[in-house]
């Protein structure tokens, strides 16, 4: 699985949105404005070059572009194997990690933006990229400059940022010349970022962090103030506190997550994707980590290419069954997304074991089932056994068994040999006999002993894995509940994963 990266204030473009207006994943975009009091939509797809610039502005209008494009890739069932993001990027991250519910986020960079505006407006600051020296370098040219400068970002080898107030950094800038630095660029930011300048605005962040739930990380997320990578909840306000006059360490954070994409040793393993807009991390990562791959996903046409990338790596395919809320992972893994928004909760112990019976949903198990019987969705560890003469095994699959389905019968969705096609390898096939169904059933009476929300334990079609807002939740998908993914009470979007599944 790739890293997910995510750019900072600075990637903005005007009409950056209008690529996704048309998409799915633009419903984010509505409820961030509701969240945040703001038209988004107006800054993402009207609002010109200035008046993007500004920090309360480009910050919530950048991090809630990169929303959207995670969104669509959570839409494909792509996750990461480790995330981190630049300056801002970071609570996008933090999002993708599940370290940080939607709610959560989209008010933290507001107050973000808002704080860091009125330091910047407090203490005006400018921030110059250098090319062709490196960080000991700068950091020596803002000594020389002798004011209010510092080293802001280490962005890649021969790639930094200085800022500070504007006299100062144009000095700076100077003496950085005379030490070999090949250009001098000025970034669209409105403030000093990452310096001394911002700690007027750590009192507000901190406040905000401070009312924020934050979660235990489904993957660390890489942290700018020490790049080193964080999976515990409790470390991650005083790091997003640190973070606003600390230099954002970006080449060194690259390095950690190189090394964790590597560490598995497999082939094609060091893959980069670049979520959000303009694409500036790509050039940034490939001359950190010249063996990486990266790949910039900022518009709809780029989630072709994320397959076609990933294709060989793992299968991406779309929902099973229509009418049914569920995406496909990897070969053997499935995830449950929430068909609406609302509160979360976990089914009553008795709606989560009904039908648990080694899996099998709506009917359990129909052992022997005749004449017009149907054993309905039966999967996962579930078997219809022996349906008869116009008999029904409606969903078969997975792990699941249509044994010795009769004239007539139907093994619906079950493949010639048990298998149920796309889904991965089954452990079923037809005729596997009645010691199999009297297995099944021994394993499903222990499951039915299973409290609401305990995992592993079979799932199979139909099952209820939740609720939201009184809305049941039931798989489209047989196999494992490996593990819950939302949090009871927690307030959930369209599209938001809520279970994993693993198919057997």
């Amino acid at each position: 699985m790739p890293a997910f990266v995510f750019p900072g204030q600075g990637s903005q473009r005007p009409g950056m949105g209008r690529a996704w207006r048309d998409h799915p994943s633009w419903e984010v975009v509505q409820d961030a404005s509701r969240l945040a009091g703001r038209d988004i939509a107006y800054l993402l797809l009207e609002a010109g070059a200035g008046e993007l610039a500004e920090t309360r502005n480009a910050q919530l209008a950048t991090f809630v572009m990169g929303l959207v494009v995670l969104d669509a890739v959570e839409r494909l069932g792509v996750e990461p194997t480790a995330c981190a993001g630049h300056s801002l990027g970071e609570y996008t991250a933090l999002v993708a990690a599940g370290g940080l519910g939607f709610d959560d986020a989209v008010r933290l960079v507001s107050e973000r933006g808002e704080a860091m505006q009125e330091a910047a407006e407090e203490s005006p600051g400018i921030m110059l990229a250098l090319s062709g020296v490196d960080d000991e370098t700068a950091r020596i040219a803002c000594r020389r400059a002798d004011g209010d400068v510092w080293l802001a970002n280490s962005n890649a080898p021969g790639e930094c940022v200085i800022a500070g107030r504007p006299d100062a950094a144009h000095r700076a800038a100077e003496v950085a010349r005379e030490l070999g630095a090949t250009s001098v660029k000025q970034l669209a930011v409105s403030g000093a970022f990452h310096t001394a300048l911002m700690t007027p605005a750590q009192p507000r962040l901190r406040k905000a962090l401070e009312e924020a739930t934050f979660y235990a990380l489904d993957v660390p997320v890489v942290a700018n103030v020490d790049a080193l990578p964080h999976a515990e909840p409790g470390e991650w306000p005083s790091l997003l506190s640190a973070q606003l006059r600390s230099p954002v360490r970006w080449r060194q954070s690259v390095l950690a997550l190189a090394e964790r994409l590597g560490a598995d040793g497999r082939a094609g393993d060091q893959l980069f994707c670049e979520l959000g807009p303009g694409g500036p991390l790509c050039p940034l990562v490939r001359a950190t980590a010249p063996s990486a791959r990266t790949l910039a996903i900022a518009a709809p046409d780029d989630l072709d290419t994320l397959v076609a990338t990933l294709a060989g790596e793992a299968a991406v395919a779309p929902a099973a069954h229509a009418g049914h809320e569920g995406e496909r992972l990897y070969l053997f893994e499935r995830l449950v997304v929430s068909p609406c928004a609302g509160l979360f909760e976990l089914p009553p112990p008795a709606v989560a074991a009904e039908g648990g019976g080694g899996g099998a949903g709506g009917a359990g198990h129909a052992t022997g089932a005749g004449g017009a019987g149907h054993a309905t969705g039966a999967g996962g560890a579930g078997h219809a056994t022996g349906a008869g003469k116009d008999g029904h095994a409606t969903g078969a699959g997975g792990a699941g068994h249509a044994t010795g389905a009769g004239k007539d019968g139907h093994a619906t969705g079950a493949g010639e040999d048990g298998h149920a096609p796309g889904v991965g390898v089954s452990a079923g096939e037809a005729g596997a006999g009645e010691a199999s169904a009297n297995a099944a059933l021994a394993n499903g009476a222990a499951a039915t002993e299973t409290a609401a929300g305990s995992v592993p334990r079979p799932i199979a079609i139909g099952d209820i894995v939740g609720l939201v807002s009184g809305t049941e939740v039931r798989s489209p998908f047989a196999g494992e509940l490996m593990g819950v993914l939302a949090h009871p009470g927690e307030r959930v979007q369209p599209g938001q994963p809520l279970a994993w599944l693993r198919s057997r």
